[in-house]
């Protein structure tokens, strides 16, 4: 199988993950639930990937890396705490479901910075505009789940930062890709990813660096830590205050692992790889004028493409025939189709990761071809 959708859960991974979830299965529980070996096995695993965490990410305190399900569970988190109704909310014009569906259950509606794809000048400019008409609190999707663009987050953020106003970032296609340092922008309230995907990590697991104390005062859970079992409130203090019943500590060993492998690696040595087999897979589809592929800069290693004539959904399941694994559809994110103006036909996305190579992505090309000669 060519596995060309990275861009939901990077499917091959280091070898030391699953090596790491396998021993911390065997050798790890009761985490911050008691004296015994295995329990002290779970806490060691657990604040090794906190350190792993805050040392990729710049965070001066690894008590702030908050272990969460996923991106998702990471976003609703942050959105609970700081996003009120009554509230002026702005957000990226690029936002996945994981920001739009809790800013809805909440009864906000944020106004929406509406650019072109690629117009990343266009996007500070729109920021700069939300700012002068009282945006109290922003969200942005770094880098689109859909089309790879990536927003300007230096310069969105130092407005924010001259502005005094919190910033949210969805960091759920660039954490492990695009180098992230929150000491470079006091705006940023929270920082949140997903364990799966450019960290490497297994499915199951998320992070939300929690930089903001209002997302500490404001738990979305309460339940069990392990810690003041005496009290009837949920403790005030992080990582315990939005840690609430027993984690995922196999995930969180392999997800260590994973982490272990990014900075090893280096993300903009990640980043130009997959940028460079995303280059090469447009050109070798120039061949096909039936292909539209939606490509520019500032790009990552995700790329959309419609086929005219042909529904996107029936190329990828005509892929899927020739084992070539690709999403369809809106991707979970109307409002970034809705942007781009590809809301009635959806995309094909294709999407790299560090083990994906080259001779994969030129046969991948091929098949597309036939595919669509075929068609």
């Amino acid at each position: 199988m060519i596995y060309l959708d990275n861009a939901a859960t990077t499917l091959y991974k280091p070898r030391a993950v699953d090596e790491a979830v396998r021993r911390a299965m065997h050798a790890a529980a009761g985490y911050a639930r008691g004296g015994y070996a295995a329990a002290a096995r779970a806490g060691e695993l657990v604040y090794g990937c906190r350190e792993q965490a805050a040392a990729l990410f710049g965070v001066r305190d690894p008590a702030r890396v908050v272990f969460t399900m996923n991106a998702t569970h990471a976003l609703n988190l942050a959105i609970h705490a700081l996003a009120k109704p009554g509230m002026r909310i702005a957000v990226g014009g690029y936002e996945h479901n994981a920001v739009m569906r809790p800013l809805t259950l909440r009864g906000i509606e944020p106004a929406v910075l509406d650019t072109p794809l690629w117009d990343a000048a266009g996007m500070e400019r729109k920021a700069r505009e939300a700012l002068a008409a009282g945006t109290e609190l922003f969200i942005l999707n770094h880098v689109s789940n859909v089309f790879g663009f990536a927003a300007p987050l230096d310069g969105i953020a130092a407005l924010l930062d001259a502005a005094g106003v919190p910033l949210i970032l969805d960091a759920s296609q660039s954490a492990g890709m695009v180098g992230i340092d929150v000491r470079r922008h006091p705006c940023l309230a929270a920082v949140c990813m997903p364990g799966h995907k450019g960290l490497y990590g297994p499915q199951g697991t998320g992070i939300l660096l929690a930089l903001d104390d209002r997302i500490t005062a404001a738990p979305l859970m309460a339940g069990g830590t392990g810690s003041l079992s005496e009290e009837p409130r949920q403790p005030d203090f992080l990582p315990d205050a939005l840690e609430s019943g027993t984690p995922n500590v196999p995930g969180i060993a392999g997800l260590a692992a994973g982490i272990a492998f990014v900075r090893a690696v280096g993300p903009e040595n990640i980043l130009a790889h997959e940028q460079a087999l995303r280059r090469e897979f447009v050109r070798a589809l120039e061949r096909e004028e039936r292909i539209e592929c939606f490509s520019g800069a500032p790009q990552t290693g995700v790329l959309s493409l419609r086929v005219r004539g042909m529904p996107c959904e029936t190329v990828a399941e005509e892929l899927a025939r020739r084992q070539v694994a690709v999403r369809a559809g809106l991707h979970c994110a109307p409002l970034a189709h809705r942007t781009a103006g590809t809301e009635e036909t959806g995309t094909v996305r294709f999407s790299f990761s560090f083990y994906s190579t080259a001779r994969t992505a030129e046969h991948a090309a091929d098949l597309l071809c036939k595919t669509v000669k075929n068609l």
